[in-house]
């Protein structure tokens, strides 16, 4: 079993997978580094690429208008990153930014395509970690809009 293979298998992308599994995946991926405060996704690009926070911060940003980009979330290792831009390709709503010395992999939809035909349940197993990632970020929004609705109305709209 390679590193890279172990990494994955620590990760919310492997948690269905078995070693051979996780082997075959890690061929195709490819690890980077980031120094504090570079960025590893810009808002408003678009790329294929899913990300594997193995270790470090990455911190979610938006360009709310003020000049300093509005802080959303922290990424914290193992989670994913371009999740929805993996699948549709569409451009990225947010940046993520490294927050100290931060080390992802990542894995290339075309990369990854070339396994639909040859390791089916592979693919799908990834998939399922892609959906769950994405139900995770949706439930913890759906949350904060509700505890932000909560503050504004109860309290008058005073706040």
């Amino acid at each position: 079993m390679t590193d890279i293979a172990k990494l994955v298998l620590l990760s919310t992308l492997g948690a269905e997978l078995s070693q051979e599994e996780a082997d075959e995946l890690s061929g195709i991926m490819t690890t980077r580094e980031l120094a504090d405060g570079e960025f590893l996704i810009n808002e408003g690009t678009a790329d294929d690429s899913l990300h594997v926070l193995l270790d470090g911060k990455l911190e979610v940003v938006k360009n709310a208008g003020a000049g300093e980009p509005a802080s959303l979330a922290i990424l914290k290792d193992g989670d994913l990153a371009g999740e929805l831009s993996f699948i549709d390709g569409a451009t990225h709503t947010v940046g993520l930014r490294a927050l100290c010395d931060t080390r992802v992999l990542r894995l290339q939809r075309a990369d990854f395509e070339v396994l639909v035909d040859k390791n089916p349940q592979l693919v799908y197993k990834v998939m399922r970690a892609v959906a769950r990632s994405a139900h995770r970020i949706v439930h913890r929004m759906n949350y904060e809009f509700i505890e932000l609705n909560n503050y504004i109305f109860k309290q008058h709209g005073r706040y």
